[in-house]
């Protein structure tokens, strides 16, 4: 697997995270079938797919692009969707976990 391929695995994997947690919600505490399902495939996708990507990218660029970028596209969903709008601080630490993945992922050289 190429490092490409490892990034774009990395993608998948950061889809399904997503998918999984946004549909946490309408599971009604796993008591609904449908979500419950596309929760639990989900989050089996994103799993495997973290597998084989830290065969490439070592674990803690793996862990630390998939939960900020998992933690900003899910604060997205919750304004677009649930209509949670942040506040300021919340805002600029949103901000700052951009940065953050941004500068693991551009700056390291163990890639």
């Amino acid at each position: 697997m190429t490092l490409t391929q490892a990034y774009l695995l990395l993608l998948v994997a950061i889809a399904g995270e997503i998918i999984s947690t946004g549909t946490l919600k309408a599971t009604d505490g796993f008591t609904k079938l449908m979500p419950s399902l596309v929760c639990v495939i989900s989050i089996i996708v994103c799993m495997y797919s973290m597998s084989h990507v830290m065969k490439i990218l070592p674990i803690g660029i793996t862990y630390a692009t998939w939960s900020g970028v998992g933690i900003v596209a899910l604060s997205l969903l919750g304004i677009f969707k649930y209509k949670q709008i942040p506040n300021i601080p919340t805002v600029i630490g949103l901000a700052l976990i951009i940065i953050g993945v941004f500068i693991v992922n551009t700056m390291n050289s163990n890639q």
